[in-house]
């Protein structure tokens, strides 16, 4: 099982003149899609930026070397590019002194590779996120069905490629990545001392998703102050483990300003760092479950459909609230996600009042496909 939609919007930018820069978390399969897109090719040079020579190699080259060390391949993949020293004026001094070539590097932390080649290949790149793979991806792979009936186990194990192509061994796949695979970057980075603070800090923020965080409440509980709990949020943000979602305000006086849910990419890892793997029917948090699920699969949509929106959450002082607004060409879109199809939920007057025009939705297992597809 592959990520088809990324294939073919990387496909079709190969030989275009740019290098391709394709970041998500680690063991969400970008490897495994770039061999796929060469499968077969004798024009291709393979180099791992995890590997000490090839960091090494890179120390001091010059276009000339690389010459050399390219040969007449035609494509150029490195993986893991983030481990590079200077990567960023490595991979422009590529793109610019070897222009018959097709770079392509592959990253999984964007601290270290987005802002090492945003200003050297400004107008020089495409630039693409991967995730683990998609409710679309699935639809497209055995029917809308047959995927609809396996909602509740995605909510428990989610979508890492490793989870989805071995079932029955998800829980041990899970907890290898959760251990060590997830935070790889994270932990060489020079600051983190102390990891099991940054497990507990996952933890505490595991067991929030859906509802509205504190950095101080959540140093409390993980033994950090708040400035380190808001840099490791990043980190973790920037490794694509977890996002953030602001407060939707405008109009009124009592709309939460600066507040914000963080949820993850993939609730199999949630449920890993809680060592929570029950079933969803018999879960206290399944509507917490079906929110990350719903939200997290909706950012897979916007960014492979190119949908430019800004989302958010809304909630006031006296606690009115909606789940979700997306916001995109002048109109506001608000949602609001129930894992029960039958429950009622009416929005809250004062926002229909301030924000005329306005549409809103309930999403449900039973209509979820009108929202991710």
């Amino acid at each position: 099982m592959i990520h088809r939609l990324l294939e073919d919007t990387v496909k079709d930018k190969l030989n275009k003149g740019k290098a391709i820069i394709l970041m998500g978390a680690r063991q969400v399969g970008k490897t495994t899609l770039v061999k796929e897109l060469f499968k077969g090719s004798d024009e291709m040079i393979w180099l791992n930026g995890d590997e000490l020579d090839v960091q090494n190699l890179f120390e001091n080259i010059s276009s000339t070397r690389l010459k050399y060390i390219f040969g007449n391949k035609k494509y150029v993949v490195i993986d893991e590019a983030q481990r590079i020293k200077d990567v960023g004026l490595k991979l422009k001094l590529i793109t610019d002194e070897l222009p018959e070539v097709q770079l392509i590097a592959t990253g999984s932390s964007s601290f270290d590779l987005a802002n090492q080649v945003n200003e050297p290949l400004t107008g020089r790149k495409w630039e693409y996120k991967m995730y683990p793979i998609s409710f679309t991806e699935m639809v497209m792979h055995h029917g809308l069905l047959d995927e609809k009936r396996l909602i509740p186990h995605r909510l428990v194990y989610g979508y890492y490629p490793d989870v989805v192509n071995n079932p029955g061994n998800e829980k041990e796949i899970l907890k290898q990545l959760s251990d060590s695979y997830l935070y790889k970057d994270i932990l060489m980075w020079e600051q983190i001392k102390k990891p099991e603070k940054l497990l507990k800090l996952l933890q505490a923020i595991a067991f929030q998703i859906g509802n509205q965080v504190s950095y101080s409440e959540l140093g409390q509980i993980s033994g950090l102050d708040s400035k380190t709990v808001e840099k490791y949020i990043i980190l973790l943000e920037q490794c694509f483990v977890i996002f953030r979602l602001g407060s939707f305000s405008r109009n009124l006086r009592n709309e939460l300003k600066n507040s914000k849910k963080i949820y993850f990419y993939d609730n199999g890892i949630r449920n890993a760092i809680i060592a929570d793997f029950s079933l969803a029917e018999n879960r206290h948090d399944i509507g917490a479950l079906w929110e990350n699920y719903i939200i997290s699969e909706r950012q897979k949509k916007l960014e492979y459909d190119v949908l430019w929106r800004n989302s958010w959450f809304w909630r006031t002082k006296d606690q009115s609230e909606i789940d979700y607004i997306e916001e995109g060409d002048g109109q506001i879109h608000t949602f609001e996600f129930k894992w029960n199809p039958s429950a009622k939920y009416k929005i809250p007057k004062q926002f229909l009042e301030n924000y005329v025009g306005s549409t809103f939705s309930v999403v449900t297992p039973d209509n979820m496909e009108d929202f991710l597809l």
